[in-house]
């Protein structure tokens, strides 16, 4: 043995991260973890893992580009993500969480900044960079090159084709190790081919919840009661596979999820729409949306209140917020006992409108309804992706469940709430609020296919007061 404690450090633990783990880190590696870091030191260059939430895809990579950054100089460590918040606060951070558990001597030998970590003695031969995956700035992934290279794209699923396209020499680079981590929300695109049509080229794994120590029977239940087996939701969370592809869902499951995931910011003293959908049944629940422009901020529901303590909990809202920012109107499902909630407001001098979605759609020749047209039109809004809406697992669930048909006179319709029942499926409450704020905007027969969200709905629609 080398008297040189770094080459004694190097020769130890070059080639076994496990042990680097272990003895290092201070952690214990569950197997699919040692096997996932074995691959990467036995030379596998390109390797996709699908997995559940929870299952520790986020601490493995850390301890990939640790063990990577300190062992195979010199390097290049390049981490990715869709979003900011998905790459700072999930990834990288974990990745300093596992710095700090270095030994002190070790520490000391890195320089830690918001956005890089680097070996101090050479900063530009030695570190790991971060860097959001954006379409609008594909070149994150691209020009990456030295000896050792390792390419980490968390939640590959979300990165835009152009980023892929552009960092395909550095992916497929004699030096480079490319990392794809995701859960799998679309079944399209570089991530899903790579488990799928490409699977013979690259090491792939999945990771399911039910099968990994890190994720409990109780988060596993909850998930299963909640969403169903069959729903896409409990697929991609829990079992770590991809959504089906249902060609008679009205919202595929990736669009209302990258939905959850983009940095988009208000515009400026835009006002909001409210969506409020009265509950009916002691198991519905009403549930109210905030829609400023492209971006929900807010979607609420309860259940236990009478028709005026919901009023009354819509005014307390309302009046909560100065004059600049309450709603233009809110527009409110008025089929059954929301009539009588639409009433109340009007008399309280709130701009309330009632929304027949039982009534004839603007599109008499394409859908049945109103509440099938309105349906489709959040699936246009959700397609412009320019538009945010909040991380509810429980809003996406209900979003891509309800189904559609096309009736005898060849006009869609969508599925209607006893038809959801029928399949095991809950009232789409929290969907229902945000389809609603729809009615408020142009409709597809005067906007064309530029999506303007902004202009009013024609006031010749029947069943909107």
């Amino acid at each position: 043995m080398s008297d040189n404690p770094l080459t004694e450090f190097v020769l130890r633990y070059r080639d076994d991260p496990v042990l680097f783990v272990k003895e290092v880190l201070g952690a214990e590696p569950y197997d699919y973890q040692s096997e996932f870091l074995n691959a990467i030191s036995s030379g596998e260059r390109k390797m996709s893992v699908r997995s559940g939430h929870g299952t520790g895809k986020s601490t493995s990579a850390s301890w990939a580009m640790l063990w990577f950054l300190l062992l195979r100089f010199p390097n290049k460590v390049v981490v990715t993500a869709p979003t900011s918040s998905q790459l700072f606060d999930a990834l990288f951070a974990e990745l300093k969480r596992w710095i700090n558990e270095l030994p002190p001597h070790l520490q000391q030998l890195l320089t830690v900044k918001s956005d890089r970590v680097e070996l101090t003695s050479a900063a530009s031969e030695a570190f790991i960079s971060a860097r959001t995956s954006r379409a609008e700035t594909p070149e994150a992934l691209a020009g990456v090159h030295s000896e050792n290279v390792l390419l980490v794209v968390d939640e590959a699923s979300g990165v835009p084709e152009k980023v892929f396209e552009a960092a395909a020499g550095s992916m497929s680079g004699h030096s480079a190790t490319t990392l794809l981590l995701s859960n799998p929300t679309r079944s399209s695109g570089t991530f899903y081919e790579s488990q799928t049509r490409m699977s013979k080229s690259w090491w792939t794994r999945r990771w399911s919840c039910v099968d990994s120590p890190l994720v409990s029977d109780e988060f596993v239940n909850e998930m299963r009661e909640r969403y169903g087996e069959e729903s896409n939701a409990f697929r991609i969370r829990v079992l770590g596979e991809f959504p089906m592809a249902d060609d008679d869902t009205i919202i595929p499951f990736h669009l209302a999820h990258s939905a959850t995931q983009r940095d988009i910011e208000m515009t400026p003293d835009i006002k909001p729409i409210w969506g409020l959908d009265v509950a009916r049944f002691g198991t519905d629940k009403t549930a109210l949306c905030k829609r400023y422009g492209n971006v929900v901020t807010d979607i609420d529901a309860w259940q236990g209140l009478d028709l005026m303590q919901t009023v009354g909990r819509v005014m307390a809202e309302y009046e909560a917020l100065p004059s600049s920012q309450r709603p233009t109107e809110i527009l409110v499902d008025s089929i059954g006992v929301g009539g009588g909630v639409v009433d109340r407001l009007r008399e309280l001098g709130v701009p309330v409108r009632g929304i027949n979605v039982g009534e004839a759609p603007a599109m008499g020749k394409t859908y049945m309804n109103l509440r099938s047209e309105l349906w489709f039109k959040t699936k246009g809004w959700l397609e412009d992706r320019s538009c945010k809406i909040p991380r509810n697992d429980q809003l996406v669930a209900e979003l891509t469940g309800i189904r559609y048909a096309f009736t005898s006179s060849g006009k869609m319709k969508a599925e209607s709430k006893d038809a959801m029942r029928k399949r095991g499926l809950k009232s789409p409450d929290l969907a229902d609020a945000l389809c609603l704020t729809m009615a408020s905007d142009a409709v597809t027969a005067l906007s064309g296919n530029n999506n303007n969200w902004n202009k009013s709905i024609r006031r010749n629609l029947k069943g909107i007061a």
